[in-house]
C-alpha cells in the first residue's frame, strides 16, 4: 500500500491554502511541510486514480493490491509484464477456470509456450438410451510442453500452477519434453 515516499513533492502545498498573514510564520511552515510529506502520496494517488486502477499502468505496489481485488496471485518473481497480464486477464480467467481452455491460457501465460493438453473426459448426447459414456471412468489430464531446454523450466512451479487450475478430483501429469529440431536447424516451442 502507498506510504510516505521520501522527497515526493506535493501537488497541493497546504501553506498555499492559507491567507497571506500566516505565510511568514516559521513554525506553521515547518508543521504544514511535515503534513505535506504525509499527504503527498495520498493526493498524487487520488489525482492519478484511473491510472492506478488499470493493471497496464498501475505502480508495482498497487498492482499487488489490484491482484488481491481480482483474486489472482501472480508469482512474485515473475516479470512485471507477466504479472500485469495475469491481473488484466483474471476476471475473464475465472470464468474459464477448471476448463481445458483455462488451463491452456494459464500455462501459456506462465511459460510463454503453447501446451499440448490431453484429458480423459468428454461429453456426448444420443437419441438412444444406454449409450456408452465418452471418456474414461477416472478423470485425468496430461499437460505436455515441448521446450528447447527442459532443464530451464521450473517444474515445481508449473505443477503448482496446474494444481491450482485443475479441479481437485482430477489426476494430473506434467510432461516437459525437448522440442524436436525443425529442418534448417531451428527448434519449436516458445521461450521459457
Amino acid at each position: 500500500m502507498r506510504t510516505a515516499v521520501t522527497g515526493l513533492p506535493t501537488p497541493h502545498p497546504l501553506i498555499e491554502q492559507l491567507p497571506a498573514v500566516y505565510l511568514e510564520q516559521d513554525f506553521l511552515q515547518r508543521f504544514l511541510a511535515a503534513l505535506d510529506d504525509v499527504l503527498a502520496p495520498v493526493l498524487l494517488t487520488i489525482d492519478n486514480l484511473p491510472a492506478h486502477l488499470d493493471p497496464r499502468s498501475a505502480p508495482d505496489d498497487f498492482l499487488a493490491w489490484l491482484a488481491q481485488w481480482v483474486a489472482v496471485e501472480p508469482h512474485e518473481d515473475s516479470p512485471l509484464e507477466q504479472r500485469r497480464a495475469a491481473v488484466r486477464g483474471a476476471v475473464s480467467g475465472h470464468s474459464r477456470r477448471g476448463t481445458l481452455r483455462g488451463l491452456a491460457d494459464a500455462v501459456r501465460l506462465e511459460t510463454g509456450i503453447e501446451p499440448e493438453i490431453v484429458e480423459s473426459g468428454g461429453t456426448a448426447w444420443s437419441t438412444r438410451p444406454n449409450t456408452a459414456l465418452p471418456g474414461q471412468a477416472g478423470p485425468w489430464v496430461t499437460v505436455r510442453l515441448r521446450v528447447p531446454d527442459p532443464d530451464r523450466l521450473d517444474r515445481v512451479r508449473l505443477q503448482e500452477l496446474i494444481g491450482a487450475e485443475v479441479p481437485a478430483h482430477v489426476g494430473r501429469t506434467v510432461e516437459i519434453l525437448p522440442s524436436a529440431p525443425q529442418p534448417g536447424g531451428t527448434e519449436t516451442g516458445g521461450a521459457a
